[in-house]
């Protein structure tokens, strides 16, 4: 199918849109502004919270050259003031022509920017190449519509279902092919979040670190949760980065803390109580399960109680993908919203 000039340029934008930070608690977006004779004027991305907007970022560089351009930005045009202006005002103010966006704005507290352009006369057109856009901030609209940070529970276990033998040890159930996967997808998230009893029984560092066991330049921020004291000599006090401890056995009360602080995606590193109490309060979105093939018999399970008396009760997710790792099997499961 022949690609149309709208839909070439608004490529573009999303391969701009690629180079912003997740996680973030603002959307990746590009910004396109081609002139009248269809060259290209300026690119703008977004580079993450309390930076410029794609758009503005654009709009710098273009200077007096924006005045009767066309804008191909990746998501609707914001019209609120947040730690920046709306954009929409300041794609009228540039003189701008024309705006093709992607996606419309899911958060309604930033939308409304398409119709601001067209109260002042610019042409609008929306919807070019949405589905690539949602695709790309499809994590980001997630947290917008739940109004918290995504939950991804992480857990080990042998095939009868145990993370750890009768005498405590849990260290190594699975293989290090295994671990090593856990730190690549740990570094995609912006805090680890571990209980109190995790910290106490297996002195975690909950950093993450390369294949040879150095951490990484970027840390997700730690989270130690519960009323417990976190020993000043624990690993998890002295990595690298930020610890931040949250006082509280309330899953959504942390939340709602790491929340505000600009946290948008966390990864659940907790024992089985901890699990259990994202999973009744129904935080979970989803889980990485990685099974040895190994066998226990007895030992603490991989979660608690659940509260779940009956099979009428069961809580199924839904197999996102099964792959072999090393000896182990990692299971990518979620749950429905």
């Amino acid at each position: 199918m022949t690609m149309t000039l709208d839909s070439r340029w608004m490529e573009r934008a999303l391969e701009l849109a690629a180079l912003g930070p997740w996680p973030d608690p603002n959307p990746r977006v590009g910004c396109v502004l081609v002139d009248g004779a269809g060259g290209l004027l300026a690119e703008g991305v977004h580079r993450g919270a309390g930076t410029a907007h794609a758009e503005a970022d654009a709009l710098a560089q273009a200077g007096a050259r924006a005045r009767g351009c066309t804008a191909y930005i990746t998501l609707e045009p914001c019209a609120h003031t947040g730690r920046t202006g709306p954009c929409a005002e300041a794609l009228v103010a540039a003189g701008v022509r024309a705006v093709v966006y992607a996606q419309t704005d899911p958060n309604p507290a930033a939308a409304g920017g398409a119709e601001v352009l067209r109260r002042a006369g610019v042409q609008v057109v929306g919807g070019c190449r949405a589905a690539d856009a949602e695709a790309l901030n499809e994590r980001w609209a997630r947290t917008v519509r739940l109004g918290r940070p995504l939950v991804t529970w992480k857990f080990a276990a042998t095939l009868d279902g145990r993370s750890a033998a009768a005498d405590g040890t849990s260290q190594w159930i699975t293989g290090v092919e295994s671990r090593a996967d856990v730190h690549r997808l740990r570094a995609e998230r912006d805090a680890v979040l571990a209980g109190t009893g995790t910290v106490l029984a297996d002195d975690p560092r909950l950093t993450v670190r390369d294949p040879d066991g150095r951490p990484l330049e970027n840390q997700p921020l730690r989270v130690v949760m519960g009323r417990r004291r976190v020993p000043p000599g624990a690993q998890v006090a002295a990595g690298p980065g930020i610890l931040q401890r949250l006082p509280t056995h309330d899953p959504s009360e942390a939340l709602a803390t790491l929340w505000d602080r600009g946290v948008r995606d966390v990864w659940l590193e907790g024992g089985p109580t901890l699990a259990a109490a994202f999973v009744r309060a129904g935080l979970v979105d989803e889980v990485y399960a990685y099974l040895a093939p190994a066998l226990l018999g007895s030992g603490a399970p991989a979660v608690g109680d659940l509260g779940i008396t009956t099979m009428a009760g069961i809580c199924r997710l839904q197999i996102n993908d099964v792959r072999v790792i090393g000896y182990d099997v990692r299971i990518h499961a979620v749950t429905k919203e």
